[in-house]
């Protein structure tokens, strides 16, 4: 599962980093240090060019009858991306990257849950892949809403949680958003990443959605030091 995430760059940082060809002008990007569940984060599409717009994370299908289901929509299973109603269609048409630079999960260890930060060791994005959706309100309001997909975790992830993100390198990243590619091609981006990743302790001030600051990704030195796997 992921269930928060980190996005601590700017919108020039990752216009340069993901080759971005168009920023939706409206959109004014503040990093963030703990992005939730129905928060909004700038989403990366392909339509010709490499487009940024904002979306709200937990996807609402189109056939919805109300928004409240993208609170249970935040991730979706590689595996059973095919089978489920709300996915599949959009495997062929809605293809997404979730721009991010590190996220969260929670080890348990005895009848506690303790919060752990995983990024790049160099401090560069994590590229997620998406899913997302168009959903229109009785007022004829749009809401564009995404699902980040899970996968397998990793060697150095699984004694953490039994999923992460699936996690895209920069030829995955054109292969997964440029639908000139056939969707059994893009399908093979849906593995473990194997490269390597930091992840350490933090704090649970990351718990609340309502702390954004560098706190939350600070290491927990009252539990290990920095652990590189």
């Amino acid at each position: 599962m992921c269930g928060r995430k980190t996005l601590t760059k700017g919108k020039i940082e990752i216009m340069e980093e993901l080759l971005v060809d168009e920023w939706e002008d409206t959109f004014d990007w503040e990093p963030s240090y703990n992005i939730a569940p129905t928060q909004m984060s700038p989403i990366l599409l392909n339509d010709g060019i490499r487009k940024v717009k904002p979306m709200y994370w937990g996807l609402v299908p189109s056939w919805a009858k109300d928004k409240t289901i993208g609170a249970k929509m935040i991730n979706a299973r590689s595996k059973t991306l095919e089978e489920k109603p709300s996915f599949q269609s959009l495997i062929y048409q809605k293809r997404c990257i979730v721009i991010s630079d590190g996220y969260f999960e929670w080890k348990r260890e005895g009848s506690k849950k303790i919060p752990y930060y995983i990024r790049d060791p160099d401090g560069k994005l994590l590229p997620m892949a998406g899913l997302w959706d168009e959903w229109v309100d009785k007022q004829e309001k749009r809401w564009l809403t995404y699902t980040v997909i899970t996968t397998d975790p990793s060697n150095q992830i699984n004694h953490i949680h039994n999923r992460m993100p699936v996690i895209l390198d920069k030829p995955e990243m054109d292969l997964w958003i440029n639908f000139d590619y056939p969707p059994n091609e893009a399908l093979t981006c849906l593995k473990p990443y194997e490269k390597l990743l930091e992840l350490y302790p933090v704090s649970t001030f990351v718990n609340s959605p309502a702390n954004n600051s560098n706190q939350c990704i600070l290491p927990n030195e009252n539990l290990n030091a920095l652990t590189m796997f």
